[in-house]
């Protein structure tokens, strides 16, 4: 028994027992739901693929800038398949999205230690603020289509 602080007993918990009572509240996503979370980073993979596409295509002397044109054609490349692969409501892209979110979140914290302006400051804590707030809804997308998945199983 554990004390809940107010000098009541409460019974103990078994260890996971909390992780299988969060997986039996999560309700597997209908067979063409799409939650909110799920198409903005659809949308987030295609803006961005588009805009990679656009600036390896028109910017001049791309290697002098640290890029390459069959970098950015494999990034484009990826990105389209993350965001088909979520449209498709497949885990592993959603999963795969959410390390780059993660990436991406760190890489913009180190970015805001060095930001030398208000505005650079500002722009690196909207970033973080929104990837954040994305990795965190698409946490519960992802158990929801893996709760989908495996009621399918036998």
């Amino acid at each position: 028994m554990a004390d809940d602080g107010q000098g009541t007993q409460r019974p103990r918990r078994e260890r996971g027992e909390g992780d299988a009572l969060a997986r039996a509240a999560l309700v597997p996503l209908a067979p063409d739901e799409r939650p909110p979370a799920l198409l903005v980073a659809i949308a987030v993979c295609v803006v961005v693929t588009v805009a990679v596409l656009v600036g390896g295509l028109t910017i001049h002397n791309l290697s002098s800038r640290g890029g390459s044109l069959p970098g950015a054609l494999f990034l484009a490349v990826i990105l389209s398949g993350l965001a088909f692969g979520m449209y498709r409501r497949r885990d592993l892209a959603v999963l795969g999205f959410e390390a780059l979110l993660a990436f991406q979140i760190i890489v913009t914290s180190l970015a805001l230690v060095v930001a030398e302006t208000l505005v650079a400051a500002g722009a690196c804590l909207v970033a973080i603020c929104l990837g954040g707030w994305l990795f965190w809804k698409l946490v519960r997308v992802m158990g929801r289509i893996q709760a989908g998945e495996q009621e399918l199983d036998p």
